[in-house]
């Protein structure tokens, strides 16, 4: 199901920057697992686990596992399913690396300029790798160690 809310988002962006958001969005669509939501969450469009699903988070809040907005030099993509896992950031950066394009990440968040900055294939891995399910167990043990 399209929210209305992400549609409007997308709808207030210059054409060019649409399609690079609407680009990366597709791929986080086509390979998210099943049990996440798209919504709009900080201004961003999030996907995450529903409240109804997951009631107790921190924050009261839908726990967010991935998060892409357009900012004003730059495009973010924020990965907290990488960021949950330690040590799973690692692969990435080396799989990054071994592609030749410049990685510009902070804990979770992946800024880039152009859609050419991306592998969306690594992309698509990483988001398809972890379940709802797998999430939720990383997150209850961050919480229970923090």
């Amino acid at each position: 199901m399209r929210s209305r809310a992400v549609e409007g988002y997308l709808a207030q962006l210059p054409a060019e920057r649409r399609e690079v958001v609407t680009t990366v969005r597709d791929v986080v669509n086509a390979n998210l697992p099943e049990g996440y939501t798209e919504g709009m969450g900080w201004g961003m469009i999030t996907w995450s686990v529903p409240l109804e699903r997951y009631p107790d988070t921190y924050n009261g809040q839908p726990l967010g596992y991935v998060a892409l907005a357009a900012q004003q030099r730059h495009y973010a993509l924020y990965l907290m399913g990488a960021y949950s896992e330690p040590g799973a950031e690692q692969p990435l950066r080396q799989r990054w690396e071994a592609t030749g394009r410049k990685l510009d990440m902070g804990k979770s968040c992946l800024r880039f300029r152009r859609i050419d900055d991306l592998d969306l294939d690594i992309i698509a891995e990483l988001l398809a790798a972890t379940p709802v399910d797998v999430f939720l167990t990383r997150y209850e043990a961050s919480r229970r160690n923090g």
